[in-house]
């Protein structure tokens, strides 16, 4: 009798076994940016689409608003070391690790949809390529829209040079420290996550920012009062994974993921309703109580994309390896 209850044990958890679902392999998915940026949903629905390919075998799980509390600088420490599967990476937040990588495609430096579109398979060669280097493989892009950067401030209107050289900025990059600081001005990098409360509480007077996409931080409750300063084009975010991992990974999965990413790639891709998008955007602020002031002059705006073009020359060479190689390949690629 135990023989038989033993076998037929045995037997049950056999067909238990064969009528469940296969285990998924999860991979989890670091995105930094706010879950309200369109990219987040953008970076939902390739999730989908990856989990939809490969059905039960595979789950694509994300993680918005840097909820994993993975830091955007420190993405070529943890994606190797395989802290997480897979995350979107800025390659101008990492000029501590990769300084060649940060001034690939410094900001203010393109100013068009056409440079843009004309620079874009150019920098995401070079991407691919220095990525590489720290056991990285890019397996997508999302592109970023035409925007249009302005300065907002919490307590005193500023829409010059001269005005802003009396208050602290608060910038994201390295590079536009660089170019500040060359036009007299005080600026400091403070992420994204620590901006409202830095403005908030007086840690900076003013924020650099672009419009469309002030509302996910919700700048309009601590800054009442902005002005447009400069056009900027970006670099793509960068689909990360490991290096070893992806060697690792299956074909099936391997395409459902690139075939996923291009079809976000060419969704993102598109820039026609840009300026109109930056409009709304704007409208919407001074809706929520912002005193939107008249642009920069036209004088202050030249000044400071002369500033770029020179802390542009000037990073790169400091960054030393292929660098200045890469500076030149986008120019090339830009016709100048």
């Amino acid at each position: 009798m135990k023989m038989f209850l033993k076998t037929a044990t045995m037997a049950m958890a056999g067909m238990i076994a064969a009528s469940a679902p296969a285990f998924a392999e999860e991979w989890r998915f670091n995105n930094p940016l706010p879950e309200t940026r369109p990219e987040s949903a953008e970076l939902n629905t390739f999730a989908d689409d990856v989990n939809a390919a490969l059905g039960d075998s595979f789950k694509l799980k994300m993680f918005g608003g840097g909820s994993l509390g993975l830091k955007n600088a420190d993405a070529l420490r943890f994606l190797p070391t395989g802290s997480v599967e897979m995350s979107l990476i800025w390659a101008n937040y990492l000029g501590r690790d990769a300084p060649a990588l940060s001034s690939v495609f410094v900001q203010g430096s393109v100013g068009t949809v056409d440079e843009l579109k004309k620079v874009l398979p150019t920098v995401r060669e070079i991407y691919q390529e220095e990525f590489a280097k720290w056991d990285v493989t890019a397996v997508g892009y999302v592109a970023i829209p035409m925007l249009s950067v302005s300065v907002f401030c919490r307590d005193e209107p500023v829409r010059t040079l001269a005005a802003l050289k009396t208050k602290k900025l608060r910038v994201w990059a390295r590079d536009q420290v660089e170019t500040f600081t060359r036009l007299g001005v005080s600026a400091q990098i403070i992420p994204q996550e620590d901006m409202y409360i830095a403005l908030k509480t007086g840690v900076v007077d003013c924020a650099l920012y672009p419009a469309l996409y002030a509302h996910t931080v919700s700048l309009q409750e601590v800054a009442k009062h902005a002005s447009f300063l400069y056009p900027m084009a970006s670099g793509p975010y960068v689909l990360g994974v490991s290096t070893k991992r992806w060697s690792k990974t299956d074909d099936k999965t391997k395409a459902a993921i690139t075939t996923a990413a291009k079809a976000m790639w060419d969704r993102t891709n598109q820039y026609d309703d840009d300026y109109e998008r930056e409009l709304a955007a704007r409208k919407n602020m001074v809706k929520a109580g912002v005193n939107w002031l008249e642009d920069f002059p036209k004088e202050d705006r030249s000044l400071f994309i002369g500033a770029v073009s020179e802390s542009w020359k000037i990073l790169a060479e400091e960054a030393g390896g292929q660098a200045p190689e890469y500076r030149q390949r986008v120019l090339k690629a830009l016709g100048r």
